[in-house]
């Protein structure tokens, strides 16, 4: 049977559509859930093989982007989740769903979470606005996230944030993230040569140009930019020119975390 997946929806979520048709063409069976139905007690998250949170702004980013619903997942949710993370099934976070975690204290998993002693946080975009571009993604193949490995050259894909900067509390932070292998995707140049910050190849500002963390068990990622609309070629906006006979899809995470599912 295929593995079934749950979309968490919330109000303000916009991306739940596009992340169920990757996960459907993955291999996947994903159900969109309102967060609602979860605290009503008509969905559970141990009923599903994976939680995936979508992008969008999850109660109008409210106190800041993710943190309204990031607080919601830590006062009713945070039992059956600890217990999903532990367990060791697949969690993913793309854009608001990775400020979420981040925010919840998911990612990079410093535990107790709380913004007193969060060492990562997403914020405002150095630009000092909106941005909506298509970006490459470097994966990092000996990431924590094991299943990364399989994936071969970079990702386009776009963002579409106004607070997805990346960064860290200070320079032991930021070594830890690289030593410990939780840096799971960064933006790169077209050629795959590191940006250095340099905008707008680095469309945010974020430190060392992380665009995406891992959990030190590799179940639990996030990131910024949106895999889920390029996992076909038509949605490519150059006609898939000098992208490589992949084309760069973003198709190729979401079957290699399904694939994963144990």
């Amino acid at each position: 049977m295929k593995p079934a997946i749950l979309i968490l929806h919330a109000a303000g979520t916009n991306r739940d559509g596009e992340a169920a048709r990757a996960c459907e063409l993955a291999g996947g069976a994903p159900e969109i859930v309102h967060i609602n139905q979860v605290r009503r007690g008509e969905r559970h998250f141990q009923d599903y093989q994976m939680l995936l949170l979508p992008g969008g702004f999850s109660y109008g980013d409210a106190l800041g982007a993710g943190a309204r619903l990031a607080l919601e997942l830590q006062l009713y949710f945070h039992a059956g989740l600890q217990e999903f993370v532990e367990r060791g099934k697949p969690v993913l976070g793309i854009c608001n769903g990775f400020q979420t975690l981040v925010k919840a204290g998911l990612l990079p998993g410093v535990a107790p979470a709380s913004p007193a002693n969060r060492t990562v946080t997403l914020t405002e975009n150095a630009s000092g606005g909106f941005e909506c571009r298509w970006v490459h993604l470097a994966v990092n193949s000996k990431a924590k996230a094991t299943f990364l490995g399989e994936l071969d050259g970079l990702i386009f894909c776009p963002v579409a944030h106004g607070e997805g900067n990346l960064q860290v509390q200070d320079a032991a932070t930021l070594a830890r993230l690289e030593d410990e292998n939780l840096i799971a995707f960064r933006y790169v140049a077209a050629d795959g040569r590191a940006v250095r910050e340099r905008y707008p190849l680095n469309p945010n500002g974020s430190q060392a140009d992380i665009a995406g963390l891992c959990n030190s068990r590799g179940n639990v990622l996030g990131l910024m930019p949106h895999p889920e609309d390029h996992v076909v070629a038509i949605q490519n906006p150059l006609g898939g020119h000098g992208l490589g006979e992949q084309g760069q899809l973003g198709l190729g995470l979401f079957q290699a975390m399904i694939r994963s599912i144990r």
